[in-house]
């Protein structure tokens, strides 16, 4: 009874901030513990797997005079790592399951902002986290069985995680005023402060008391995320219980009038429309990145730079807070150049792809020449990742741009084609290191990524655009002459 009370006093002092405020925050922590979930995999496989030559689908229990050297001549490893479990992954099932999210976050995509159409976005997001918490806290059973199992649990998960950022950029299409949108959109780098936080506390979990623990404080945190979610967050301000008339009428004002004909755009104009070709690429070359880092970088800190898991982890989340960093400067800057029309919409996307994409994979190409020092290596990575962060006006906002009317099925197209990049990243890197995992080998995997980075880059700056595309309203420009075609018939 006394935490039911003191609980509802927390919640309380909540409610006397800004509601679009607490819709900004827990849209952070949604993307936060999305990642969470996503990422900590990629560290937990590392110790997972022991026996990299074993070809057998079926998890096999390895004695400990076959596990790697992670500091095991520590006695904290001897103490805490001598009953951990072991399976004999080879390369090519460990880029499988580090693929599986992918494969089954590609199709939700397309379907999240129908699904926030329908049930609304509250709704949606938390059985998303709530049951993306549980297939974590139960994905150790899985592994114990076999490599299959395991698989399908990736998969599932990330069928959940698919849904997320097409019902996240409806919500925002709903609670957004015109002149926060910037600020608003780098609230879902919050799956980037995620990653920063999960890597190294999961390569800490691991080396300290086993893998195991790495799904399940991740899992244990995600529960509690989503009952806060479903106090929080209400689909629009119109049916918010405790927003203020002020602020409900300042965000109704702002974002005027939109469209009742929802769920899917036109598709024969989206299809024919170039900016909409420019943005999907400039997607998929920046999820690309993201994803390349997402699943190889833990890798490369271990097997080219020789970290120990935990400071590979910890090393690993470096990029990730320089983009979440430069996330919000930039997403301020760009604000601010609109509300000043210092420059006008299509200027400020071109102009910012510049340090989205065209810089990151320069830093690249640069890893390639002078990427020996491991700690060189790691500064080149962060600033990479770091000027991505200038994603929050390119290609992180565009779809709010072109059809703010359909922003959440928009992106979830984007999406659906940038995820791909999810499964191919772990492929090209599988591919390249299958016999050797040394940066003679890891210089074609950078130099393919500095590519994939910037000629979408150079495409969205020749052919994107800012503007509301004439297809968004399409429905009401055929609904307002239906009406006066009646009126005009009308005896």
């Amino acid at each position: 009874m006394v935490y039911a009370v003191n609980l509802q006093y927390v919640f309380s002092i909540f409610d006397k901030i800004p509601a679009r405020f607490n819709i900004g925050i827990m849209l952070f922590m949604a993307s936060f513990v999305s990642y969470m979930l996503r990422v900590n995999f990629s560290i937990i496989i590392i110790k997972m797997s022991a026996d990299t030559n074993a070809t057998t689908h079926q998890s096999t229990f390895i004695n400990n005079s076959q596990l790697p050297a992670f500091n095991e001549s520590t006695d904290i490893y001897k103490k805490h790592h001598i009953e951990d479990e072991h399976y004999a992954w080879d390369k090519k099932d460990q880029g499988l399951l580090l693929s599986a999210y992918f494969y089954g976050y590609i199709f939700p995509n397309l379907l999240g902002g129908s699904l926030a159409d329908l049930y609304g976005g509250r709704k949606v997001i938390f059985i998303t986290i709530f049951l993306s918490a549980f297939i974590t806290s139960i994905s150790p059973f899985t592994a114990d069985n076999n490599f299959i199992y395991m698989f399908i649990m990736r998969f599932i998960l990330g069928l959940l995680g698919g849904c997320l950022y097409p019902v996240e950029h409806h919500l925002i299409s709903k609670w957004s005023p015109v002149e926060e949108k910037g600020k608003f959109v780098s609230t879902l780098l919050g799956g980037i402060f995620g990653t920063l936080i999960t890597w190294p506390v999961t390569g800490f979990l691991s080396e300290h008391y086993g893998w195991k623990f790495g799904f399940y404080v991740p899992a244990a945190f995600a529960f509690i995320i989503s009952i806060f979610w479903l106090y929080f967050v209400h689909d629009s301000p119109k049916v918010h219980p405790r927003i203020s008339e002020k602020e409900r009428e300042f965000i109704e004002k702002s974002l005027g009038t939109s469209s009742k004909k929802k769920t899917w755009p036109p598709m024969n104009k989206v299809l024919t429309s170039l900016p909409f070709y420019s943005l999907l690429l400039l997607h998929f070359g920046g999820t690309f990145g993201l994803f390349f880092f997402l699943t190889a970088a833990p890798k490369f800190m271990s097997e080219v730079l020789k970290f120990n898991l935990t400071e590979a982890g910890f090393l690993s989340s470096m990029p990730y807070l320089a983009r979440l960093l430069f996330g919000f400067v930039f997403g301020s800057i760009g604000d601010t150049l609109k509300q000043k029309n210092i420059l006008s919409t299509t200027a400020i996307r071109k102009s910012f792809c510049v340090f989205s994409h065209i810089i990151p994979g320069v830093f690249l190409i640069i890893l390639c020449l002078v990427g020996y020092d491991p700690y060189i290596c790691v500064a080149i990575m962060t600033l990479s990742l770091g000027f991505n962060g200038a994603a929050t006006h390119t290609n992180l906002q565009n779809s709010q741009d072109l059809a703010p009317n359909y922003a959440g099925t928009l992106y979830g197209m984007i999406n659906f084609v940038g995820t791909m990049s999810g499964f191919i990243s772990p492929t090209i890197v599988a591919y390249f290191t299958q016999e050797n995992s040394t940066m003679k080998e890891w210089q074609w995997i950078f130099i393919i990524g500095a590519c994939v980075y910037i000629i979408p880059g150079i495409f969205f700056i020749i052919f994107g655009s800012g503007e509301v595309q004439k297809w968004n309203n399409l429905d009401e420009d055929k609904g307002q002459s239906n009406a006066k075609s009646k009126s005009d018939n009308t005896p």
